[in-house]
């Protein structure tokens, strides 16, 4: 006779199931993320980003990308804002970079970094095919030399309107030490993973997947140096894996 499972253990499984299936949503139900992304966010996605999350989908780590309503939030920001120039950190297959690039007018830009061009030269068909190429201007490479370049002239102080940093958690401190200057007065930044996969609000010896515990530390040291930063105001969503709009006011 086939045991029947308990109220707790049922909800067990339906934990490591989340976990397992619902790493780029922190509800804690996948019915209701589900519900969500069939909803509202399907249904209003451009069809090219449909066709690069599809090609991303398929991809080894595929793990990595910007989910679908956080694509959707992101252009919601982007046009309330009026944004025209913005950076982006770490691109990966350029799913983000799509969601932003629509968003812009005709006239807009992006410096868009990331360590490796194969990934975005995934989704550059794509992002041709949706006519907003021209508006990327993407450097291959670390993007510390290219802030610290940036910084070193004034021209380009407070010239940013919005910048997304979705990258190396590990320099992710370095990164706002140097945004903090490029962005205008009244502009944003957005730092993504901010909430890492919920194990910033559990203890250091909770079992979590290696990554996630390597980088737990990193997430926890900018979210305290966020919190602390007078020259930002901040709101942390629990959109995706967690996203950190800071609004530079100083």
């Amino acid at each position: 006779m086939a045991s029947v499972a308990t109220a707790g253990e049922t909800e067990e499984n339906q934990e490591r199931q989340h976990q397992k299936s619902g790493h780029k949503s922190l509800l804690q139900s996948d019915a209701l993320y589900q519900y969500i992304l069939e909803t509202s966010v399907y249904p209003r996605e451009p069809e090219t980003m449909k066709e690069l999350r599809e090609i991303t989908a398929k991809h080894p780590w595929n793990i990595m990308t910007t989910s679908a309503d956080e694509g959707q939030f992101l252009g919601m920001i982007l046009k309330l804002i009026n944004a025209k120039k913005t950076m982006e950190i770490g691109v990966f297959t350029g799913y983000s970079l799509l969601a932003t690039a629509l968003a812009l007018p005709d006239d807009g830009k992006i410096l868009a970094m990331d360590i490796n061009c194969e990934n975005y030269d995934l989704g550059l068909p794509v992002i041709k095919k949706a006519g907003v190429a021209h508006k990327i201007d993407f450097r291959e490479g670390p993007a510390l030399p290219v802030l610290d370049q940036l910084v070193e002239d004034p021209k380009n102080h407070g010239s940013f309107d919005f910048v997304f940093v979705d990258a190396d958690k590990d320099n992710y401190v370095n990164y706002h030490k140097r945004l903090i200057d490029l962005v205008k007065i009244g502009g944003l930044i957005g730092y993504d993973n901010t909430l890492w996969n919920g194990s910033v609000a559990v203890s250091a010896d909770t079992p979590m997947r290696k990554y996630v515990r390597y980088y737990r530390d990193f997430v926890l040291e900018l979210n305290k140096t966020l919190a602390d930063d007078p020259r930002i105001e901040i709101c942390q969503i629990p959109v995706g894996d967690g996203i950190t709009l800071c609004r530079r006011i100083k």
